[in-house]
């Protein structure tokens, strides 16, 4: 039963990670969004690109007069999201064994 225990434990460790992960992608464009950093720089570019699409379905769920307010409160509620479902599910799999 330990083999069982530990593959469970190890899923749980690469969902906590991943949703981690996905947290930390758009943590990183808020705060790069706030800091005005430069669009036109490659990686700047690219982690625009990849949080746009992990919080494609929250980036413009807010109409806030001001731009940076829409994205942290978009962006910012998608990595919330992510790190408790993310966690939960984590819990819950290590709870089951």
């Amino acid at each position: 039963m330990t083999s069982g225990r530990s593959n469970t434990t190890q899923a749980a460790r690469v969902i906590s990670v991943v949703a981690d992960v996905m947290a930390a992608i758009i943590g990183l464009w808020i705060l790069m969004y706030l800091l005005d950093a430069n669009r036109a720089n490659g990686f700047v570019e690219f982690i625009r690109d990849l949080a746009s699409w992990l919080a494609g379905w929250s980036h413009d769920l807010f109409t806030f007069d001001e731009a940076w307010a829409r994205v942290v409160a978009g962006y910012g509620l998608a990595a919330v999201v992510y790190l408790v479902v993310g966690h939960m599910v984590a819990g819950r799999l290590l709870r089951r064994h």
